[in-house]
């Protein structure tokens, strides 16, 4: 197979992405200004992306012949939102170069396996999440700590924009949310005294080749990113340097190829707690584009 990341692209060159959204769009964009075609699978031929594309794949994300059409076309394949189901990637990657790896998006989707990623990085990466427990049985709500609470029930799946997410004070609390959410697995994570937060993004090319972007400080709306600000107003040198050194020790242990964001609370003392990772560009990186 030719390697598709080469300094300028061969006319024939065809990338795909799965996901037809905003951020789809800004990649075929990118994308077709250094050459390349690219094609779009979507189950919505009428998307953002699907509108600048050079050609769209109109089916579902496991859709069999979509996929093989896709992988038959293209020489690599990329995501564009985090919810792609990694076991299509895993179908793409048979045919042809894929990234995000379905690994690494199987992490990503999964804050159980998330959370085992960043506590095993953490020699390396010099971060740890929020102390957590998995929540999938009223007797886990049981063994809750006292020290976990007040905390955040997060499902271990599907999860964004703030959904998915409830804050408890209580173990009555924990249950009454977890029934709520239909006793689907859960993440228990306790808060905690959260100055603010910020992002740093990543590209890693398959030759192990990285950069790390400056840090971004964010602020949400109703779970919703609503403005970043970069360089973050209240971001200190020494808390800059640590986010981007994080950055880069979690690309490598993953192996990570492609533009990923990873997500960060600075807590009110300055210490450094990282809290997810999104497998895709991110509207928080948006200025880099200017």
């Amino acid at each position: 197979m030719n390697n598709p990341f080469l300094p300028s692209a061969d006319p024939s060159t065809w990338l795909g992405v799965m996901g037809g959204g905003q951020l789809g769009r800004m990649f075929t964009h990118a994308a077709q200004a250094m050459g390349y075609k690219v094609a779009v699978l979507e189950p919505s031929a009428d998307c953002p992306a699907g509108q600048v594309a050079d050609r769209t794949v109109e089916g579902g994300y496991t859709n069999g012949v979509a996929l093989s059409e896709l992988a038959a076309l293209c020489s690599a394949v990329t995501t564009e939102f985090e919810n792609v189901p990694a076991d299509s990637l895993a179908l793409l990657a048979a045919d042809c170069f894929v990234a995000p790896s379905s690994l690494c998006v199987q992490i990503a989707q999964d804050r159980i396996l998330e959370k085992k990623f960043f506590v095993d990085c953490a020699p390396a990466s010099n971060v740890m999440p929020a102390p957590h427990k998995v929540i999938a049985s009223h007797a886990d709500i049981d063994a809750i700590a006292d020290d976990l609470l007040p905390g955040i029930l997060k499902t271990v799946r599907m999860g964004y924009d703030g959904k998915g997410q409830v804050r408890v004070r209580s173990r009555e609390d924990v249950r009454v949310a977890f029934d709520a959410m239909g006793g689907v697995a859960c993440l228990l994570e306790k808060m905690l005294p959260l100055a603010y937060e910020v992002s740093v993004l990543t590209a890693r090319g398959h030759d192990g080749a990285s950069v790390v972007y400056p840090i971004a400080e964010n602020v949400h709306r109703d779970g919703i990113l609503f403005t970043t600000t970069v360089p973050g107003p209240n971001v200190s040198a020494a808390c800059a340097k640590q986010a981007q050194d994080a950055a880069r020790a979690i690309v490598a242990q993953l192996g990570y190829v492609g533009v990923l964001c990873i997500e960060f609370f600075v807590l009110d003392d300055g210490s450094l707690v990282v809290n997810e990772m999104a497998p895709r560009p991110h509207n928080s990186g948006h200025y880099t584009m200017d």
